[in-house]
């Protein structure tokens, strides 16, 4: 289990989010000097390790990975979304609390 945040890049991403299969699994797309960004960073670090892993959760550094984030169509950062079987089943932008990300996470089961 995954107890801390994958660092993701366009290499392996798709066997990554291919490899969660059902489990759900969180992505945040970030970028260098974005504060909203940084301010993230912590609580998905907490949520990865309290939550022994489930969701699985990456992070994708859009300054080394700029091609997700025009196949992902990301427009605002951060921004979350939520992959199950590899397909994208919710989206979130802006900096979230714990709390708040873990209720938007409910409807996973986690």
């Amino acid at each position: 289990m995954d107890t801390t945040p994958l660092v993701l890049t366009t290499v392996g991403f798709d066997a990554e989010l291919t490899g969660a299969g059902a489990q759900p699994f969180l992505v945040d797309f970030w970028a260098n000097g974005c504060g909203p960004c940084k301010a993230l960073a912590p609580v998905l670090e907490e949520v990865a390790a309290e939550q022994a892993g489930r969701p699985r959760v990456g992070m994708v550094q859009l300054n080394h990975a700029p091609e997700l984030a025009g196949r992902f169509e990301v427009m605002a950062l951060p921004t979350l979304i939520v992959f199950v079987d590899g397909m994208e089943k919710k989206r979130l932008t802006g900096p979230l609390t714990k709390t708040e990300l873990l209720a938007e996470l409910e409807e996973f089961g986690i």
